[in-house]
């Protein structure tokens, strides 16, 4: 996130992949014919990474110290590369042919000329620098992305907006160019977004969305900030399977019990998690039961008491690259990704199933990794 300012049985459940892509899992693609076991659906969920580490935004102790970062952090999203890096993302999906997509972080920069008022009134920016929903529909839906009459393959269903920031920013580096070096505004609007892929028999009703209740209050300039999060659900129904539901959600990074009651909104009565439907939750949860420690795994063993079944595999790992920048030559490795946070979910063992899990983009493409996350696929087979 780049804060300018505070935004069952399996067959082959463990599978590797090749470099930067997904493995073709022979018996789980999700076009499969059923073979009169059950209906095969293919849920991903993928954490695109909004191509800068904010922290030290946040940890500014004066509004100098702050728009120079703001700077650093507008630089480092340039050296991220979106368009670049959507071109690996979208090979994973089209790869991996998930009926149905969770995607987090779907970051929305823009930017306007310097004014220090957005810090007392509120984001304005309407200049589009970086649209990661567009740059990564447009390589999806690309060439080779389309369905045999041309049409798009994938298509947003629900989309979510989360925390919306603006800062001035010191982007050129130069103390000399506006007050205190600001040379610029950079705004940042997070979104959660499901995709669904159109043309393969995949049906969405009751789409939704909201952020959670519970928020951090991020500390800005001794101005307390509710950092938004949330989560985007829709009812499906794919090439005659049983009807579902599909949940996608990102919970707060940097406060267990704040995570945990977020955790603990999505399984409440009446919320997006619980249904009279068999449940499919993706995102990423910032936790887990085995390869976080402590309060960290608050969340997901909130997830696991309500009745959710883990249906994705953690071999390999698929969280995180230590370094904030994506280039292979910032010495980013795949010895990084040493813990899950990004899983794949379900409530109501008797109707889904595990039939097979893969991780994509453990290797870099054209320089870069395609995001600090792995990408995470289910083929999820639901009983006739």
């Amino acid at each position: 996130m780049l804060m300018l300012l505070p935004g069952g049985a399996t067959a082959n459940p463990h599978v590797n992949v090749g470099p930067g892509r997904v493995a073709d899992l022979q018996g789980g693609r999700p076009a499969d014919h059923d073979r009169g076991k059950g209906k095969v659906v293919g849920a991903m969920t993928r954490n695109l990474y909004l191509g800068a580490d904010l922290l030290p935004a946040l940890a500014a102790p004066n509004l100098e110290a702050f728009v120079a970062a703001n700077g650093e952090i507008l630089r480092e999203v340039t050296e991220n590369n979106f368009p670049v890096r959507a071109k690996g993302l979208a090979d994973e999906i089209l790869g991996a042919k998930p009926d149905l997509v969770g995607l987090q972080e779907v970051a929305l920069w823009r930017t306007a000329p310097v004014d220090f008022e957005v810090l007392s009134k509120g984001p304005s920016a309407t200049t589009v620098r970086y649209d990661y929903l567009q740059e990564l529909l447009a390589q999806l839906n690309a060439g080779k992305g389309k369905d045999g009459n041309g049409k798009p393959q994938y298509e947003v269903v629900v989309v979510q907006q989360e925390f919306d920031l603006e800062a001035p920013a010191d982007e050129d580096e130069n103390p000399a160019t506006g007050p205190l070096g600001a040379d610029i505004n950079g705004r940042l609007t997070m979104r959660d977004v499901i995709l669904a892929r159109r043309g393969a028999g995949v049906q969405t009703w009751n789409e939704q969305g909201a952020n959670f209740k519970v928020l951090l209050p991020a500390p800005i300039l001794g101005t307390t900030v509710p950092i938004k999060r949330g989560w985007t659900a829709t009812d499906a129904k794919v090439r005659g399977s049983h009807a579902f539901r599909f949940v996608n959600t990102h919970l707060e990074a940097f406060e267990p019990n704040v995570r945990a009651a977020q955790a603990g909104e999505l399984v409440a009565p009446g919320g997006p998690a619980t249904s009279e439907l068999p449940v499919v939750l993706v995102g990423d949860l910032n936790s887990d039961d085995d390869t976080v420690s402590g309060a960290d795994r608050l969340a997901y063993e909130l997830l696991l008491a309500a009745g959710m079944v883990e249906r994705s595999t953690n071999d390999p790992l698929s969280c995180c690259l230590k370094s904030s920048l994506l280039a292979v030559s910032k010495g980013g490795s795949e010895a990084d990704f040493d813990h899950q946070v990004d899983h794949i979910l379900t409530r109501d063992p008797s109707v889904v199933t595990l039939q097979s899990s893969a991780v994509s983009g453990i290797k870099p493409v054209n320089g870069l990794w395609d995001s600090d996350h792995e990408g995470l696929f289910s083929a999820l087979r639901f009983a006739n």
